[in-house]
């Protein structure tokens, strides 16, 4: 009998716990009507937070009478409690009402610079609450990297207009690019830092988590390439050492995380994105990157001698996804398409007689 109860209260996984039930009861006695919303959204129940809870919660941001405050707290004190299931949950919900609950929420997180980062998180009770307090600690960081990004630039990268000849980061002069495009790589690094794989996904809770940090990944990375898109067409115009340095370092950090975002998008398919939509990113040619290189070295009155590598496969023509791309985030959580980053104009070839044979721009964005 004893085992019972302690079962009900700590709760089999399968379903609400008996102390889900109690907590939800004591907010209901108290009057607070949004607490017991953020923990109906947050219980121990191993599955994703459920819709009608995530849009009821994403609603209240939209009330003049509600305090976003008084909600975004409830929030942050569920990522105390010492369950795996909740503090994973209550992250899942904090990055859900950020993407699509009212500006006021993020405004709120970023301008307070609320404490999301767990680094030292860990639920040790069972192997499975050992494993997941790992991609928790990592979540977290990324959520705040994703607040500190928004007190910064004052505005999401995931929901600013993109993959259009008229996006925010293509109209951008090359300074202020060179800025943003630094605070966003940190928010992309932090993303990518969460460093899951297939096999990892052994539960309803982090395959919600995957499901949108996937959504997030692909948006952040058509503004990333939209970016790059700009700063590649005024690269060989410009004449500022210290700004073809920069944009040159960018270019480089791009490719790197071209490559780390086909790893990441393998875990797309096994949390329910459907493979045709699931974005794959071709290989950039390195003969554009050395004739940038060559731009650089000229300008500092130094030569440049490309290293030597093994020749270059033939690039594939690959089927444009602005339209994919250039749509803006979807308002419900539950039936956001994923966008894939688009294929934009291809940047300009260096100029002049003096440089190396004109290479192959760089075809950016998807293939297949």
């Amino acid at each position: 009998m004893a085992g019972k109860v302690v079962k009900q209260l700590a709760g089999s996984g399968s379903g609400q716990s008996l102390m889900d039930r109690v907590t939800a009861a004591k907010h209901s006695l108290a009057g607070s009507g949004l607490a017991k919303a953020v923990c109906k959204a947050t219980t121990e129940e191993i599955t994703a937070p459920k819709k009608k809870h995530l849009q009821y919660l994403i609603e209240c941001t939209n009330e003049s009478n509600v305090s976003i405050p008084e909600l975004a707290n409830e929030l942050l004190d569920r990522l105390k409690h010492p369950n795996w299931v909740v503090v994973f949950k209550s992250l899942i919900t904090l990055h859900n009402l950020m993407n699509h609950g009212n500006e006021r929420f993020a405004q709120y997180l970023a301008s307070n610079n609320c404490a999301i980062s767990s680094p030292n998180y860990s639920d040790r009770t069972t192997p499975q609450a050992a494993e997941m307090s790992r991609f928790i600690v990592r979540y977290s960081a990324y959520i705040q990297e994703k607040a500190t990004a928004y007190r910064l630039m004052a505005f999401d990268f995931c929901k600013v207009k993109r993959g259009t000849d008229d996006s925010l980061l293509r109209t951008l002069t090359v300074e202020k690019s060179i800025k943003s495009l630094e605070v966003l790589i940190n928010q992309f690094d932090s993303l990518l830092a969460f460093e899951v794989t297939p096999k990892d996904v052994t539960n309803g809770v982090i395959s919600a988590a995957c499901l949108i940090l996937y959504r997030d990944a692909t948006r952040l990375f058509v503004v990333f390439n939209d970016g790059i898109i700009n700063l590649l067409t005024k690269f060989f115009s410009t004449t500022s050492k210290k700004q073809c340095r920069e944009a040159l370092e960018i270019y480089k950090k791009f490719l790197v995380r071209s490559d780390l975002l086909n790893e990441f998008n393998k875990v797309a398919e096994c949390v329910g994105v459907d493979k045709s939509d699931i974005t794959r990113l071709q290989k950039h040619p390195v003969s554009f990157l050395d004739a940038m290189e060559t731009h650089l070295a000229q300008l500092e009155g130094r030569t440049y001698e490309p290293p030597p590598r093994e020749p270059e496969p033939p690039v594939q023509e690959a089927p444009p996804a602005a339209a994919a791309a250039s749509r803006q985030p979807p308002a419900r959580p539950a039936s956001s398409p994923a966008d894939g980053p688009p294929a934009g104009p291809p940047p300009p070839r260096p100029p002049g007689p003096s440089r190396p044979p004109k290479p192959e721009p760089p075809k950016i964005g998807a293939a297949g």
